[in-house]
């Protein structure tokens, strides 16, 4: 599969199989800008806020998926487990929908803007992961020593870290996420930096622990 970010929580993969599926899709998100249209099989919103779910930019007879159940399409399927963007059982920042897609042989887990460590039942329902999409940036999602509680929770060969401050952020981003170093710092295991990543169940092992992508 083929993985591209563009910034904040959301990815354009690309199967094996020519199957497009886009996570949590923005417009304009200060800095950072959706290209459009995208024309794409399967859009996965995991929560209703204006940076994860400007479904518009997409295009295309595309199956929406945005609810804790499973969906399936072609070469991909879906499960949908429910969480929540705070501490507080959603009463904060409301529901969060956690997505473990399989592609091409790999158990890929997307934490959508999960504010909480998991709960034996959740790391139960998510299962095996190869690699985990995960927030790291805290205020607003969980931080990045909960990152790594998170990744070590559910045993995650990989971890992309999303969610966080960068350039495309400027300085309101600085105040409103912290920098992905304290992640990789606080995980304490190899770092690989790609702009894309293009990876399968024989080249996975090559990137063991995290991958921190270039946003496009």
């Amino acid at each position: 599969m083929r993985i591209k970010w563009f910034g904040q929580s959301s990815f354009l993969i690309t199967t094996d199989a020519g199957t497009r599926i886009l996570i949590d899709p923005f417009d304009r998100m200060l800095g950072y800008k959706m290209p459009k249209p995208i024309e794409v099989d399967m859009v996965a919103v995991t929560h209703n806020h204006s940076d994860h779910n400007k479904i518009h930019v997409a295009s295309g007879n595309y199956l929406l998926v945005n609810e804790p159940k499973e969906f399936s399409l072609e070469d991909v399927s879906v499960k949908g487990i429910k969480t929540y963007h705070d501490k507080a059982n959603g009463k904060r920042r409301g529901p969060n929908n956690i997505f473990r897609f399989e592609i091409d042989g790999l158990k890929v887990c997307h934490c959508g803007d999960l504010g909480h460590l998991l709960t034996d039942e959740q790391v139960r329902a998510i299962g095996e992961v190869d690699l985990l999409m995960v927030p790291v940036g805290g205020r607003t999602t969980i931080n990045a020593g909960e990152a790594v509680q998170v990744m070590h929770q559910l045993k995650a060969k990989v971890a992309i870290p999303m969610h966080y401050s960068t350039k495309a952020l400027g300085i309101l981003g600085r105040i409103l996420f912290e920098k992905v170093d304290k992640f990789t710092q606080a995980a304490g295991v190899p770092t690989t930096e790609v702009a894309l990543l293009n990876v399968n169940s024989e080249t996975l092992p090559n990137y063991s622990g995290v991958i921190v992508m270039d946003y496009l």
